[in-house]
């Protein structure tokens, strides 16, 4: 664990205090009284039991094979299978060997709510072997407990999710890294580490096998794929005989009303999927009732008085929040400004839609999939086991939907409201659009029944669109790849930002004057190129000014040159009442 702390001291350029605080379990950082440790049960060298899994295709075969004949030294492998192929089962494979021999496995996911039912196929599998969970959501003694069994080597396997890369694993020797490609590995707050790229140095300190599994992989990925720095395995059929990928057609909203976000077109498809016995999953990446109140006489909308952000109406409770901050108000019944009754939600948010379709389709069973409906423990897991069941027709959420889970009876998928990225001004926009709607339209006929995807939009020529229309990834990302060429974006050159905050605002411009001052000779040395401060996406937050400065450079070792000498000046400059922070490999500029 101490080598991994030293990698992001040196590659994040984070303080090695503060990396090594976050990576033990809070029990143990203060504890308040005496915990007893639990008693360390004898490793047990005989073979255990592991349940027969499902008999592989050859793809699945071959990939298993190469992992496998792996074991005893460093090795990457990409795993990218289109969705439903059947990635999880070569990774049970995998570990299953890895345990055969006595060996550990780690295996990353990237939210908590996908740890359930990744659990659920590993204790299905290997009845007789200790698995450890690992995740933020659980109680401070149960993590403490299962990070004592894995450093003991008592855990066979640890499930977690990105946090769970630190944890101390003496006989390790496999890391399963799902769907690598997604940006909750990225650490957003503190250290600013990414929890996939610290499980490649992992592996490769351990001389073991790393596999990243995705069916749509990041393009940073593809690219060192590309480049022999990783085996590239690929899963190109579904797994369930007879299952096809999803048909994909698009509803034009230039020529269909939406009045409460949903088209007759994609009501009447759903009532016709519910007829059958069959459910339905409606896929809108916005939570809340609506995004915006509008005052129908003179325009104002409430806005967060801490943050540049509208405040969201959730009308449920009667209440307007701010995603941002989390401050939150009463919705109020007279407009602010001008003092009309005429207030009006305006946009469509989780909330709306599930009412939309109860008002639609009178009787369904509707579930809705989002952070304010599964804030109780256990929630989510029940809604997700009663689609399992069959006692849900309608699903409604945002991306908590959008990977992970297989309902056999799940036939068609609606999107909505997805055109907002379209717009959005981060290179990397275009290949989370591509991804997350990818990865929506995968959840759709897995097993024997087809399946079908409906995209409300009015851009239906755009080529993320077209990409998921024909199930091509691979052609989107080799135009993308031109593009970033162009642009000498990344993967061509590597990226860090200095983020900086300040509730003073001449404070803050100040302080980035100075930063910019103390980059240029430094720049001209290592041949670093600092772009000009710039407000952040969300220039506000939680009553702080937000700022950064973009460092860019075509190769590495100048980039981590630059910072190293740039963050001795800036710690040794007058840096009171402000707040700063390098986010290296930025997962959003």
């Amino acid at each position: 664990m101490l080598s991994l702390i030293r990698f992001c001291e040196t590659y994040y350029h984070a303080p090695f205090g503060q990396i090594a605080i976050n990576v033990i379990p809070p029990a143990l950082r203060s504890p308040t009284k005496r915990i007893k440790p639990r008693p360390s049960r004898e490793i047990n060298t005989e073979p255990r039991a592991i349940a027969i899994g499902p008999t592989l295709n050859a793809e699945q075969q071959h990939a298993v094979t190469a992992i496998t004949n792996a074991h005893d030294k460093y090795a990457a492998f990409l795993l990218e299978g289109i969705t439903g192929s059947g990635k999880t089962e070569v990774y049970l494979s995998a570990i299953a060997a890895t345990l055969t021999r006595g060996d550990q496995a780690l295996v990353l996911v990237p939210e908590i709510n996908l740890t359930p039912a990744f659990l659920k196929h590993v204790s299905a599998r290997f009845p007789n072997h200790r698995i450890a969970p690992a995740h933020s959501g659980m109680a401070a003694i149960a993590r403490l407990n299962a990070w004592r069994d894995a450093q003991r080597g008592d855990a066979d396997i640890v499930v977690g999710t990105r946090l769970s890369v630190f944890t101390p694993m003496p006989r390790l020797r496999l890391i399963v890294v799902d769907e690598e490609h997604d940006q909750s590995f990225k650490q957003q707050e503190g250290v600013r580490y990414s929890a996939r790229d610290v499980a490649v140095f992992r592996a490769s300190e351990l001389k073991c096998p790393i596999v990243l599994g995705s069916a749509t992989p990041a393009i940073e990925t593809l690219d060192n794929a590309a480049r022999q720095r990783f085996t590239h395995l690929k899963l190109t059929a579904r797994a369930v005989t007879n299952a096809e990928l999803p048909s994909v057609k698009f509803i034009h909203l230039d020529s269909e009303k939406s009045p409460h976000g949903l088209t007759g077109s994609m009501i009447d498809a759903i009532k016709a999927t519910i007829s059958r016995g069959e459910q339905a999953m409606i896929f809108i990446n916005r939570r809340g009732y609506a995004p915006a109140l509008v005052c129908a006489t003179c325009g104002w909308m409430p806005e967060c008085k801490r943050c540049s952000a509208r405040m969201v109406f959730h009308r449920a409770i009667g209440k307007l929040k701010c995603h941002h901050c989390g401050a939150e108000r009463r919705a109020p019944t007279v407009c602010e400004h001008c003092g009309s009754t005429d207030l009006n939600p305006v946009g469509q948010g989780s909330e709306r839609i599930e009412d939309a379709l109860h008002e639609a389709i009178p009787g369904a069973r509707i579930a809705r999939v989002d952070r304010d409906s599964t804030r109780r423990k256990g929630s989510a897991e029940k809604i997700f086991a009663d689609t399992a069941n069959g006692d849900v027709d309608i699903l409604v959420g945002t991306q908590m939907l959008a990977k992970g889970h297989d309902f056999p009876k799940l036939t068609m998928v609606g999107v909505v409201n997805a055109d907002g990225a379209v717009f959005s001004a981060d290179f990397r926009a275009a290949e989370r659009m591509a991804q997350q709607l990818m990865q929506v339209a995968g959840r759709a006929g897995r097993a024997a029944l087809p399946g079908r995807v409906l995209i409300q939009t009015r851009f239906v020529e755009h080529p993320v669109y077209q990409a998921v229309a024909t199930h091509q990834y691979a052609q989107f990302v080799h135009a993308a790849l031109a593009e970033r060429r162009v642009m000498n974006l990344p993967p061509y050159s590597y990226l860090a930002l200095l983020k900086v905050e300040a509730k003073d605002i001449a404070k803050l411009d100040k302080f980035c004057e100075t930063a910019q001052q103390l980059a240029a000779p430094h720049a001209k040395k290592f041949a670093v190129r600092v772009w000009e401060p710039v407000a952040s996406t969300l220039a506000r937050k939680a009553g702080y000014s937000r700022k950064q400065l973009m460092v860019q450079s075509n190769k590495r070792s100048a980039l981590q040159k630059f910072l190293s000498a740039w963050i001795t000046e800036i710690r040794q400059s007058d840096a009171r009442q402000i707040k700063w922070v390098i986010d290296v490999d930025p997962v959003e500029v």
